[in-house]
């Protein structure tokens, strides 16, 4: 046995949330680069379809795999609808979830509860799980 503390698993839950989610906002962005690369090369250089064909299913992948867990932000941490409508404005422009990503982290809206009210627990009983 171990002399230390267990962490609650809400708030190990938590973090394995707000993890997956800064990676997908990384990778909508990076998808996002590779979509905008293979649009030029076959509409402008007009040599190869290969780029679209391939960022545009691994964009539209990872773009629904963001909402999807805008939306569990929402749920889990007790975002304001606002925060999930910016988050979600945010998969529309290229790069824009890696601005939102770190407005979010400097904001503090990656702590449970924290973007709603300060009695959260109390007024929203569904828990980090």
């Amino acid at each position: 046995m171990s002399d230390q503390p267990q962490r609650p698993a809400a708030t190990s839950d938590a973090r394995i949330l707000v993890r997956a989610f800064r990676i997908v906002a990384t990778l909508e962005a990076v998808t996002w680069l590779g979509l905008l690369i293979g649009m030029y090369l076959k509409w402008i250089a007009k040599s190869t379809e290969v780029g679209v064909r391939i960022f545009g299913s691994l964009h539209g992948a990872v773009f629904v795999t963001f909402v999807v867990l805008s939306i569990a932000m929402y749920v889990r941490l007790g975002w304001r609808p606002r925060t999930l409508l910016l988050a979600l404005v945010s998969s529309l422009p290229p790069f824009a979830t890696i601005a939102f990503e770190v407005w979010a982290a400097r904001t503090g809206r990656f702590v449970p509860g924290a973007d709603r009210y300060s009695d959260f627990p109390s007024r929203y009983p569904t828990s980090v799980r």
